[in-house]
């Protein structure tokens, strides 16, 4: 007869949920805050072979300086800048501080 213990269940249950929220929203924040900042992230584009749609080189730099006339016209001080990117800083290390945490868990929890 199988036996499942459903409050270890539960326990694994919250713990990931928990965990996922974790992650996501301190990565979320700390993206928000970095573009408060005025360090938007710009990733250039992939090279897919079956993509829909591919940015051109033309579009990257478009998207460039609209994210440099973006931060010069941000309302907050060269003070408040600096605190929303040390705060977006911060919010990456907790987001990545979760999941080391987990995988410890998961590496070491016998």
């Amino acid at each position: 007869m199988i036996v499942i213990d459903w409050l270890a269940f539960v326990q694994v249950f919250v713990a990931a949920m928990t965990g996922a929220v974790l992650v996501v929203t301190f990565y979320s924040l700390g993206l928000r805050l970095l573009v408060r900042a005025g360090r938007a992230p710009v990733v250039a584009p992939a090279e897919f072979t079956d993509a829909i749609t591919v940015i051109t080189e033309k579009e990257a730099r478009r998207a460039e300086k609209a994210a440099a006339k973006a931060a010069k016209r941000s309302p907050l001080t060269a003070g408040q800048k600096r605190v929303a990117l040390i705060g977006g800083y911060g919010c990456f290390v907790v987001a990545g501080a979760a999941v080391l945490g987990g995988l410890l868990l998961i590496l070491f929890n016998h």
